[in-house]
Parts: structure tokens; sequence; C-alpha cells
């Protein structure tokens, strides 16, 4: 049943070509042994002539060796065809040479009249040369190279399938990629192995051309002069005819299939047809083009030489040293276009297929109809600000965050615009469009007609008025902001609020791989033996949670190398880190040199102390605390607080290293870009001001 399945599904074996295909060979042996016509003879000839032409035409057009793998099978059948047709030429040219240089058939007849001109010393002289053309020089040569690329390839397979099992378990190729690149080895190897003793089949076909010949001669001389009684001379001139034109006739086809193995092997790994990788690595030097022609116009003015092949000859070199580079160019703008136009229709599938509807773009800013509207003149423009906006976070906080996504979006109030974090609406405002945003602050509002609002970035006092204003608003030394710069304010109050979620995994790893040798090879040690690389991208995410910039990696991952050892908790982590970051975070928040300090106070400091609960090893399992206590807390917090914040002063909260992130826990709720400090963080040699305590 197998078996008739595996006929069934065999192309082959359905259209019978394998019983063609046998009989073809069975032929070929019968040739040997039994007598056939003359006109049979010239049929096969014919035959051979027309094969050994194909193969060489498919090793010049196949772009790799391996499209060729049958070589070696065809080499050997057109190499017993050839031999059992020397033997059928021999039993004719002894049993009927006397009749004439006809007796082998019409093939081998105008062979030796074409090539020998009616004499025989020519045709011995022409035959010599293709032998020794055919023995010496190529087939030796593609032994050669078939003996050195079959060692080559053998020695370097284990190589190649390390290389492969390397690139599975990388992900860099799946399985069935795996599959194809093992079997494609395999068949390179077989194939050059096979080239290697096949290259034989040339040698000893050309060796054994020379013998059937010389046979072919003395044994012809011989049969005519002692049995046909032929003049030694007529005997010589018709056998030697009969003999170089046999050996001529299948010479040619093996000096061509000789010529087709040099190219097989000799090609390597160049891709491409042989007209394709010879005439463009030759024309692909026009300098060199010019240079030759430039020599053959030198020679053409040698005195004795002919100028007219020179110089013909240099100015078509000249001529495709010119012509060349620019249809690369053409070639290369083609190439560019079809890439760009490819681009673009997989830009537009991708644009309208079902996957871009479920992706969601980290940052995107819609705009209602009104408002993109007003803004749409100074697209180039909002979108140069986002890009200074999106390097000056760079610089800041140490990583790039996405770009951001301008939607306009219909569905939304004409003049309002919505703040999306991972396809999530995290703000949104109403812009007063044809209106100006004067800050005020501790002031009070000028005296122009218009309506007291909030900046939506900040929540400050604000007072919304016609444009027409601005230069009075400049002269009273009022600070305003148009529609593009409010925007753009609260976009970028938005990121920074948002920077945790905005710091993806890929982000963190594009970040370790910028590091320094010595510092990626510190945090793979880390992260493959007390902390995940998520783990590392928690402590990162924690660190941007409080606005403390990753900008100084390397001091990060030597921090973590220190104390993730010895805990595991990713808040414990944070705390070693803060501390060793502490010149850099005093550094970004103080202001010429002076850090504003408002201390949480004794009472307080007790309190928080007294709410932590911690196990028999001394470390802090849980945060509980009064709600009376807390809610009081936030009454004294949010006062003092909030009379340093109107005061427009920058300062941050201290309080004790083991309360720290408690205290940030319940002040960010009320205060959330107020830095919390505990007293170690605090580096050496920063100059203080206390400002005052929360007491």
């Amino acid at each position: 049943m197998a078996i008739a399945e595996t006929a069934a599904q065999d192309p082959i074996a359905r259209n019978g070509r394998d019983i063609f295909f046998a009989l073809g060979i069975v032929v070929i042996l019968a040739v040997l042994f039994l007598p056939i016509p003359a006109f049979m003879i010239d049929v096969g000839l014919a035959f051979s002539i027309a094969l050994s032409v194909l193969i060489l035409m498919v090793s010049l057009w196949i772009a790799r060796p391996l499209d060729f793998s049958s070589f070696p099978t065809i080499l050997l059948i057109a190499t017993m065809l050839r031999l059992s047709l020397n033997i059928a030429t021999t039993r004719m040219i002894l049993s009927n040479g006397n009749d004439g240089t006809h007796a082998a058939g019409y093939v081998i007849s105008g062979f030796s009249n074409l090539v020998m001109s009616g004499d025989f010393v020519i045709g011995l002289i022409v035959f010599t040369i293709l032998i020794i053309v055919n023995f010496i020089v190529i087939t030796k040569g593609a032994t050669r190279i078939a003996e050195v690329g079959a060692r080559f390839t053998l020695d370097a397979i284990p190589g190649k399938q390390m290389s492969i099992d390397a690139d599975l378990s990388a992900g860099v190729i799946d399985d069935k990629t795996a599959q194809l690149r093992r079997r494609e080895l395999e068949e390179e190897s077989s194939f050059f192995g096979s080239m290697d003793g096949a290259s034989k089949f040339v040698r000893g076909d050309a060796i054994a051309g020379l013998i059937i010949t010389l046979i072919n001669i003395v044994g012809g001389i011989t049969i005519g002069y002692f049995r046909h009684g032929m003049d030694l001379g007529k005997a010589s001139d018709v056998f030697i005819k009969l003999s170089v034109g046999d050996g001529l006739v299948t010479q040619i086809p093996a000096l061509i299939v000789s010529l087709a193995a040099g190219l097989l092997v000799s090609k390597g790994g160049t891709r491409g047809s042989a007209d394709k990788a010879v005439f463009g690595q030759l024309g692909a030097y026009p300098r060199a083009l010019y240079v030759a022609a430039l020599l053959l116009l030198l020679l053409a003015l040698m005195p004795g030489l002919p100028m007219l092949p020179f110089v013909a000859l240099g100015g078509l070199m000249a001529g495709l040293a010119y012509v060349i580079p620019l249809q690369q160019n053409r070639r290369n703008a083609a190439a560019a276009a079809a890439k760009e136009q490819e681009a673009a229709d997989k830009a537009d599938e991708e644009k309208n297929s079902v996957k871009a509807s479920l992706a969601t773009a980290e940052i995107e800013l819609l705009m209602g109809k009104q408002l993109s509207t007003r803004l749409i003149v100074a697209h180039q423009e909002l979108a140069f600000r986002m890009s200074k906006m999106r390097k000056k976070f760079a610089t800041q906080y140490g990583f790039v965050v996405p770009e951001v996504k301008l939607t306009d979006d219909f569905g939304i109030p004409s003049k309002s615009y919505q703040i999306k974090v991972h396809g999530t609406v995290v703000a949104e405002h109403a812009v007063r469009v044809g209106e100006i945003m004067v800050l005020l602050g501790n002031r009070p509002a000028p005296d122009i007609p218009g309506e007291e609002v909030r900046e939506p970035a900040f929540g400050m006092r604000a007072w919304s008025v016609p444009e027409m204003f601005a230069e009075d608003l400049k002269r009273d030394q009022y600070a305003f902001a148009d529609n593009m710069s409010v925007l753009l304010t609260h976009l970028s109050e938005v990121i920074r609020n948002n920077l945790p979620q905005l710091l993806s995994y890929k982000d963190m790893k594009a970040l370790l791989e910028r590091q320094d040798p010595e510092y990626k090879k510190l945090a793979d040690e880390i992260c493959t033996t007390h902390i995940t690389y998520p783990g590392l991208q928690a402590v990162l995410k924690l660190l941007l949670a409080e606005r403390v910039s990753i900008r100084n990696l390397h001091l990060i991952i030597e921090a973590i190398a220190e104390i993730a050892p010895h805990v595991r908790r990713t808040e414990q982590i944070v705390e070693h880190v803060r501390i060793r970051m502490s010149q850099q975070i005093c550094g970004d928040l103080s202001e010429g040199g002076v850090l504003k300090v408002l201390r949480l106070g004794n009472r307080w400091d007790l309190a928080f102390h007294q709410s932590l609960k911690r196990d028999a090893k001394g470390e802090v399992r849980e945060f509980d605390i009064d709600p009376r206590q807390l809610e009081e807390f936030g009454q004294e917090a949010s006062k003092a607080i909030r009379s340093h914040l109107d005061a427009g002063e920058r300062f941050v909260l201290v309080t004790a290293p083991d309360a720290r992130p408690y205290v940030r826990m319940i002040v960010e709720r009320l205060f959330p870009t107020l830095p919390v400090l505990s007293h170690v963080e605090i580096a050496k040699g920063v100059e203080l001001r206390i400002l005052g305590t929360i007491s």
C-alpha cells in the first residue's frame, strides 16, 4: 500500500519517465556489445554533441552549483554514452574501413574533412592539441578545484552545524528554516563529494579517447594492409582519417563537458549565472577598464603593431567604463524606488489590516476638529517642538521616550485635546482657541477683558484673554502662553508623570546594549544570579516614578550589584540605589548649589517609625498607621507644603530612611511632583537651607 501511495504521489513515476530513463541506460549498455548501423551511430554522435552543449549552457546559467546537483550523474551517463559510441565506431572502422571514409557514418567523415582539410597530419595535430587542452589544462584544474572544494566543505560541516544550532537557540531562525539549512548543508557536502569523484570520469574519458584512437589507427592499418590487401599508404590515409575523425567527434563533446565541470566547481560561493558573475565583477571597476583602454591605445601607437584592432578595443573598453556607472546608477535608482514603493504598499497594507487596529500608540495626542484646523498650519513647528521635547527628556532622564502620534479625532469636542498613554486617556483639556493664557500665580488678574481659568499642567491660576492683547501683557510684564505652548507644556508634564509606563523592556535592553562592555557583562552577571532583567526594569521604573534620572546607568548597575546578593525586595534595592546616587539627586533638585529642605519633624518621624511593623530579622514587614493620624498628617503637610509652593519655592521633603517610601506614598497623592528624600540621601558638601518643619 505504501508503495502504491508513493507511486501515485510521484509525478515522475506517474508520467513513466523512469521507464524511459532505464531504457536509455540499457540502450547505452547494449551499444557496448551489439553492432549498430552507421545511421544509428550518426544519431548517437549528434545526440552526444547536443547533450554536451546542453550541459554547458545549464552550467553557465545556474545561480549556484547546488542548482545543478545532478551534474555528477549526468556526467557519468554522458561519459558512458561517448565510450559506448567510441566502441561502436571502433567496430565499424575496423570492420568496414576498407570501404572508405564513410564507413563509420557521415558525422565522422564530415568532421574529418572539416577539421583535417583532407590531410590526416593536420588532423593528428589538432587532435593532439585538443587532448592536451582537455587533459592537462581543463580536466586537471577542475579535478584539483573539486578535490579542494570537497575537502573544505567536509571540514566546515561541524562549524556550520553549530552555527545553525546557535541561530536556532537564539531565535534568529525557526525550526523550518533550520531544517532547510541542514538539508542544504547535506546537499552541499554530498554534491562536492560527488564532484570530486565525477572529475575522475572526465580525466578517464580523455585518457580512454586517446588510447581508443591509437588502437583504431594501429589496428585499422594492420587490418587494411594484411587482411584487405590495401596499400600501406592508402590504409594509413583511410584509417588515420577515420580514427582521428572518430576521436574529434568524441573529444569535442568531452571538451565541452570538461569545460562545464570546470565552470561548475570554480563557481564556488558566487551567486547568479556565470555571465552576471563574470561581467558584473569585471565591469564593477570602471577605473580598471580605463587603464586597460589606455594600455591598448599605447600599443596602437607602437611601430609595427596594427593600429585598428587596438584602437577599436581601447575605444570599446573606454566606452564601457563610461556607460557602466550610468547604468548602475539607473539600476540603483530603480531599485531604491521599487523598495520605497514596496515599503509604502506594505505600510498601507499594515495600516488597513486588522492587526493595525489592535496596535496602540505608546503616546498619542488627539485633537478636536477646530483645534486641529487651528494648529494645522503649525504642524511642522509642533512636530519640531515635540522632537526637541523628546531630546530634552532623553538628556534629563536617560532614555528616549516614544514618539508622539498626532491624530485628528472628530469624536471629541472640537476645541479639546486628549492625551493617551498606551491607549488610555490620562489627560484632556478644552482649549480657548484664539486666546492666550496669562499665568497669574499670586499676582492679580490684568486689567484686560478675560476669564479666570486653570492651567492644565500644574493647575495654576490663569487668565484667558484674546491674542490681540499680547503686547499689553508684555508691557505689564505678565507671563503668558499661546495654545500650542499650553498644549506642549501639558503634554510634557503628562509624559513626566508617566515615565515608568513608558520605559519598556525593549528600551531597558537597548540602554544596557549602549553601556561599556564591562558594565554589560556586570549586568548580565547580576541578572543571571541575583535579579532578573524584569527585576532590573522594575528598579528603573521605581526610580523614574520619583523622577530620578537613570542617565548614569552604570552607577545604578554598580549599586544593584552591591545590594542584590543580600536582599530580594525591589523597594530595598531602590533605596540603596538612591543612597549611591545621592550626589546626582541632590544636584538635580538644588538651585544655585543650595538645596531647600522641609523637614518632617520629630513628632511625625516617631509616628511613622512606630507604624512600621518588622519581622524577626528587623526588616519592615508592613506599614500600619492609625487612619486618624494619617488624616491629621495630611492636613498639616498640606498646609505647610502649600504655603511654600504658593511662594514659588522649589524644595524637598526630608524624613527618616526607613519611613521615606511610605511618606512618599502618602505625599504623592497630595503633591505628586514633590520630591521626598531621606537623611542619608543628602550628599556631602550640599548646602542646605531649612524652610521649616511639619510638626
